[in-house]
């Protein structure tokens, strides 16, 4: 049994304690401040927050006491000379006339942590950067390979590149006044921590083999609805992706034209919508720890109504590698609900799942998603579900 959810909001850390009598939450620290993402370290127990205070700016936070105390860790910084560029039209070539607009790179928003070997963490950012830590986190450093990638106009560092990007906006970064984009998701191969994948709004998702050293697009498959050439390489707005650990050449991707499946490492992918279910548009997606064919969603009503499906809130779960969906709504409001789910706040651990709305509901399954309970109320907008 899952012992402790782990709760990033709108104003500040929560943990939520399983107790005889239900999950009983603590407001754990960074009290009024926005806390994007939560979560623990596998490997020494130390619990993570990445910040983002109105007046300091991003941060990033640590408790070695499980949430009783918190320190600022080591910071997250672009190196003097990163720069990108403000991208182009999808579709439309360097060569139409137009002068690129670059942009220097401050940190907007911590937006996603990962832990890979020991040692090693991952943080991703927007304006898109992957800053990576091989020494517990008492340092953070830019990944340049990534960084300087061809896909976003190359090595910026030395000169103009190529002056085209294929690296655009995500609408999270709007609160900033910039319109950037956005790394939301890391993964990392249990079975080779060299092996990494991560996900950008937008542009797509990208592998790695040698630890970060070089990159390539994983994008095989993928349809974006809204580009001239659906199928193009770059350019696919990915919400969110997530990996088996039992079986980690299965992976999910909650996309904005759909869910996607690859069932052979992001060789290839597979989209396995189906509207019918209601099952498309939406934000995250959970996989099971041991079956790389099952996974859930939040289904949200479309694009511009970013809202639970005819005022009835449901969870979406495939068993076999979204040829079928079945929707979970024993326990869930059915009616007047008009709750939003976003990528980071649908977590799970064994059977056991959580998610929360940007209207500050809290519900858990044990069941795997069978039956639900709502056990918070009026917490503020959630930004990260994790088990702890």
């Amino acid at each position: 049994m899952q012992k402790q959810i782990l709760v990033g909001t709108r104003k500040g850390t929560f943990i939520f304690d399983r107790e005889p009598s239900g999950w009983t939450p603590r407001l754990a620290g960074h009290a009024g401040v926005g806390s994007n993402f939560v979560a623990r370290n596998p490997h020494d127990g130390s619990l993570w927050a990445l910040l983002g205070h109105g007046h300091w700016g991003a941060k990033v936070s640590r408790s070695d006491d499980g949430g009783k105390t918190w320190r600022d860790a080591a910071q997250v910084m672009y190196p003097e000379g990163a720069r990108y560029i403000d991208g182009w039209v999808p579709g439309v070539s360097a060569g139409d006339g137009k002068t690129p607009t670059y942009k220097d790179a401050t940190l907007l928003q911590l937006w996603c942590i990962a832990f890979g070997a020991p040692g090693s963490i991952y943080i991703g950012t927007i304006p898109g950067g992957l800053f990576e830590s091989h020494d517990g986190g008492e340092s953070f450093a830019l990944n340049r390979p990534l960084w300087n990638h061809d896909s976003r106009g190359g090595d910026l560092f030395a000169g103009e590149g190529t002056g085209k990007t294929h690296w655009f906006g995500t609408p999270a970064a709007g609160s900033s006044g910039e319109f950037a984009p956005g790394l939301h998701s890391i993964e990392v191969d249990p079975r080779d921590p060299n092996h990494l994948y991560v996900a950008v709004s937008t542009a797509g998702v990208l592998e790695s083999k040698d630890g970060g050293k070089s990159w390539h697009g994983a994008n095989a498959g993928l349809i974006n609805d809204h580009l001239p050439n659906p199928t193009a390489e770059w350019g696919h707005d990915a919400h969110f992706i997530a990996l088996c650990p039992a079986q980690p050449d299965h992976v999910w991707q909650q996309n904005h034209t759909g869910v996607f499946y690859s069932s052979d490492a992001a060789k290839s992918w597979t989209r396995v919508s189906d509207k019918d279910q209601g099952v498309h548009f939406g934000f995250p997606v959970a996989v099971d720890p041991e079956r790389g064919d099952t996974a859930w969603v939040v289904p949200g009503r479309s694009d511009d109504q970013r809202m639970a499906i005819d005022g009835a809130l449901f969870v979406a779960r495939t068993e076999d590698g979204g040829k079928s969906w079945t929707q979970l709504r024993e326990g869930l409001p059915q009616s007047n609900a008009w709750d939003v789910v976003l990528r980071h706040a649908l977590g799970n651990a064994g059977d056991a799942l959580a998610f929360g709305s940007t209207t500050g509901n809290l519900y858990v399954s044990e069941d795997r998603g069978d039956h639900w309970a709502c056990v918070a109320n009026n917490l503020p907008p959630i930004y990260s579900v994790r088990f702890g």
